[in-house]
């Protein structure tokens, strides 16, 4: 059994992932953490500090300014960490890096398995397909509520294809009159009705156009991977991992 304490156990996410749990044998919510108030089936506390429930790991489904506070709470507690948060700034991604010297934290920014695996499959494509004069887009869709533009995920794939620096990563060009540089990969963002997330890499070349898409229907994909991962990262060592590690056992 995988004790949790889930802090965000109130927004969106944090519904779906108590649904999960409740749905998936080998998984208890002990405790959860959440401003708002709200009812549930264990104790919930307004400030993490205020948290003593014994667990095996945390997930984290809240903001980015809660962040902070969670790991450094995690030291305190030698408490392995799951955290699902996106828009994290740099001195925050930097807290994170020095935290995972003393826990195994598993840092994603986006939970879905499908997701992750396509990533493998734009890290090849990209190699061949830019190589013969390809164009790289990335369309992403989600609901009108997601504060951040691009998500997370978006930059994800950016990242996943970029990792020896050869293109900028650019997000508007609204101010610019000028053809399109080969050397950038842009990312287009879409916010409307209840999407729940759609990602497309686009691969434009000459008279062809391949397309690699990934579109979830609900929420539960993403709270069924944070489970996932906090199964997995509590039998980890002190280190930063994230689903390829998960996928790859290790």
């Amino acid at each position: 059994m995988t004790r949790i304490i889930l802090h965000g156990c109130f927004g969106q996410m944090g519904v779906a992932t108590q649904k999960a749990a409740a749905e998936t044998e080998g998984f208890s919510i002990v405790a959860g953490v959440d401003a708002k108030p709200g009812k549930a089936d264990f104790p919930v506390y307004t400030d993490i500090s205020a948290c003593d429930a014994p667990a095996d790991a945390a997930i984290d489904f809240t903001i980015a300014a809660a962040v902070p506070g969670l790991i450094n709470w995690c030291l305190e507690k030698n408490m392995p960490l799951v955290l699902c948060t996106t828009g994290l700034s740099e001195a925050v991604t930097s807290q994170i890096r020095l935290a995972s010297e003393r826990l195994p934290i598993f840092k994603s920014a986006n939970m879905s398995l499908g997701i992750n695996f396509m990533v493998s499959l734009i890290e090849r494509a990209s190699e061949v397909l830019s190589a013969e004069g390809f164009d790289i887009e990335i369309v992403e869709k989600h609901h009108n509520k997601k504060a951040d533009s691009p998500s997370g995920t978006a930059f994800m794939l950016a990242n996943a294809m970029n990792k020896e620096g050869k293109y900028s990563v650019v997000t508007d060009r609204s101010c610019r009159r000028q053809a399109r540089p080969v050397n950038e990969i842009g990312i287009s963002s879409v916010r409307g009705g209840s999407i729940v997330g759609e990602h497309s890499v686009i691969f434009a070349g000459r008279d062809e156009v391949i397309e690699i898409s990934h579109s979830a229907f609900s929420k539960d994909v993403y709270a069924v991977g944070a489970l996932k991962a906090a199964e997995f990262i509590a039998r980890q060592k002190p280190g930063l991992y994230d689903m390829r590690s998960l996928l790859s056992g290790g």
